[in-house]
């Protein structure tokens, strides 16, 4: 009879935590790339309270549907989200309070986590990875796993 072999659970490369802060320099909101801002229902309905507008108004104004899912717009021909705008202390979101999920998740997306690489590669671009607060593991992956923010 064969041994059971004990698999053995591989730790992550960031068990030990990693750093992150915003320093509010919208390049995850940036092109010059296209991407994809994905929305969900409820919060278009708590973007378009936000914007005083309603919601079929939202989503016509502000979103495309990729195959059976909504994403914000970008502005043309700079790939920027259409909500980042310019400030007085550099670039911010219009609508920080309400944002999605994907961007509150940032920079701890699967992608960004998958290896060390990857992660030092997002941090060429992101001025705020590698700095400023700690993030334990733990909230680390609560966020990489968060599908919601918003309270019912």
């Amino acid at each position: 009879m064969a041994a059971k072999k004990k698999i053995k659970k591989r730790r992550k490369w960031y068990s030990g935590g990693l750093h992150f802060e915003c320093v509010g320099c919208g390049q995850c909101c940036s092109g010059p790339e296209e991407g994809y801002v994905w929305i969900k229902k409820r919060e278009i309905e708590l973007l378009a309270k936000e914007l005083g507008k309603s919601v079929e108004e939202t989503y016509e104004k502000y979103t495309r549907l990729i195959v059976k899912r909504y994403s914000l717009i970008e502005k043309s021909p700079s790939n920027d989200c259409i909500f980042l705008k310019n400030t007085e202390t550099g670039k911010g979101c219009q609508v920080y309070n309400v944002r999605p999920n994907q961007c509150r998740t940032w920079p701890f997306w699967s992608m960004n986590l998958h290896l060390k690489d990857m992660w030092e590669i997002a941090a060429v671009s992101c001025p705020g990875m590698n700095r400023g607060k700690y993030y334990s593991f733990e909230e680390i992956e609560n966020l990489r796993k968060q599908d919601k923010w918003w309270k019912e």
